[in-house]
């Protein structure tokens, strides 16, 4: 399923035990288009957001991209069209290359479209004063950066993915302001 026009939730519901988190809820999304989901606490942005990952099914209603329902048998091919930037990024233990570059082997990842991606997200300053440069290990859970700067290379991972579709969870909760209006 690649993604070229528009995703559909068509009258979703979601309940999770007795509690209805989602209910009969309807939205297009244009390709190319913004949107911002807010709302209080528990009210279902997060279950919204799972469901349009793919992570969770809606218990009523459709889940539709380009007028085709997403189900066990596409969903694979429709999360390749993804790219998340969550709240709280997962780093492992190895370079920030590796990091940004997550999933590919070292002689898969282009090193100009990692840096590309850094300097987009506000990351290459740092990056550059750093001893190894780009293959300095960031530590366990990145350890060895600050919250705003595994925030920005979560940023630069799904920069680097370039996906029809990039959903950003809060990614600036760690910033300043500054580099917030930067990124």
């Amino acid at each position: 399923i690649l993604f070229s026009k528009n995703i559909k939730i068509d009258e979703i519901s979601f309940s999770y035990s007795q509690k209805k988190n989602i209910d009969n809820l309807s939205l297009t999304i244009e390709k190319g288009q913004t949107i911002g989901i807010i709302g209080a606490s528990g009210e279902g942005k997060s279950t919204l957001i799972n469901i349009i990952l793919g992570l969770l099914s809606p218990s009523e209603g459709k889940f539709l991209v380009d007028n085709n329902e997403i189900n066990s048998e596409n969903i694979a091919a429709w999360q390749k069209n993804l790219a998340l930037v969550p709240q709280t990024v997962f780093l492992n233990d190895a370079s920030i290359s590796e990091n940004i570059a997550i999933g590919k082997t070292l002689s898969q990842i282009d090193q100009n479209k990692v840096a590309r991606a850094a300097k987009l997200a506000q990351l290459d300053n740092f990056i550059n004063r750093l001893p190894e440069k780009y293959n300095q290990k960031v530590g366990e859970k990145g350890i060895r950066l600050s919250g705003g700067q595994r925030q920005r290379v979560g940023i630069a991972r799904a920069i680097y993915r370039n996906s029809n579709l990039l959903i950003l969870d809060e990614p600036t909760n760690a910033l300043d302001l500054e580099t917030e209006n930067l990124v």
